[in-house]
């Protein structure tokens, strides 16, 4: 039987399984829409105004596979991913210039902002991680950049080089137009048919969507400048009792919230995981705590 491709003795699993990931995917979408090109590319060659919701799904299932899909799962959507990107231009309006979405400089960014969103959101929400897993947390995703097109080499896999990376990156990011509608959108997004059945408690996810822009860093909501300050012990206040609530939901509750997939993807690692000698009584999230892994055999 195929293996995970990211074990749950991995970091990413760790960080990957934690419900906090929402905040973080929201997140690293603001701060993806930072940089011109890649927001345009974003607004010129998908349906995000409409489906702001949709596109957070799918790179869910993007994740989710690279963390809990077979390799050969990984292998196959990777490919997908590069066709798609392979055959899309994008239009800057401002110098007239045409670029590639799968230009390494944008898919660098987009990796970045990404695994950097959930890393930080969850070790701030209370996910407990040393600086040293903090490392190894990054040089794991390598590997997931690998599967968009990226040497594995060229991306950060460290605090210190994913700091010096967004130090770099910073004179060239702006706020244009479609990153302000950005952000509009995912503080009041359209919700997709299959989870319509949310709308009557959407009001509430006004304080969702606000709390993730809070958590992002200080200089992009500066850049922003769309809601007013407010004190950030009270942010990450929030972000723990939002950890704490989502991760006492029962995992079948919770992956309601995924494309039917998505849901399939996670319920065969559950079988295949079981099948390895895991104990998934209390599913993925459950195989954190390392009493849930096989036994090694005795000598």
């Amino acid at each position: 039987m195929a293996a995970t491709v990211q074990p749950p003795q991995s970091v990413t699993w760790q960080v990957h399984i934690d419900r906090s990931m929402w905040i973080g995917g929201v997140r690293g979408l603001m701060l993806q829409a930072l940089h011109p090109i890649a927001m345009r590319g974003v607004w010129q060659n998908s349906n995000f105004q409409e489906d702001p919701i949709g596109r957070l799904q799918r790179t869910a299932d993007f994740v989710g596979v690279v963390t809990w899909g077979t390799q050969e799962e990984a292998d196959r959507l990777g490919r997908r991913v590069r066709d798609i990107h392979r055959s899309l231009r994008i239009k800057d309006p401002d110098t007239g210039r045409t670029h590639r979405v799968d230009d390494p400089e944008l898919l660098l960014w987009v990796h970045c902002a990404e695994v950097s969103s959930y890393l930080e959101v969850a070790r701030r929400a209370g996910l407990r991680l040393t600086d040293r897993q903090a490392d190894r947390y990054l040089a794991e995703q390598r590997r997931s950049a690998s599967y968009v097109g990226l040497h594995e080499e060229d991306v950060p896999g460290s605090l210190a080089e994913l700091e010096a990376f967004f130090a770099e990156m910073r004179p060239r990011l702006k706020v244009t137009p479609e990153a302000r509608s950005t952000v509009r959108f995912l503080l009041w997004p359209k919700l997709p048919e299959e989870m319509r059945w949310l709308s009557a408690g959407k009001p509430m996810y006004v304080p969702f969507g606000a709390l993730c822009y809070y958590s992002l860093p200080g200089w992009a909501r500066r850049m922003y400048g769309v809601l007013p300050e407010i004190p950030q012990p009270a942010v990450t206040a929030a972000l723990r009792s939002f950890r704490l609530a989502m991760n006492t939901l029962p995992e079948k509750v919770h992956d309601l919230s995924f494309q039917q997939a998505t849901k399939d993807m996670l319920e065969a690692a559950r079988q295949r995981l079981a099948a390895e000698g895991y104990d998934v009584g209390r599913g993925l999230q459950g195989l954190r705590d390392p009493r849930r892994w096989p036994r090694p055999a005795a000598a």
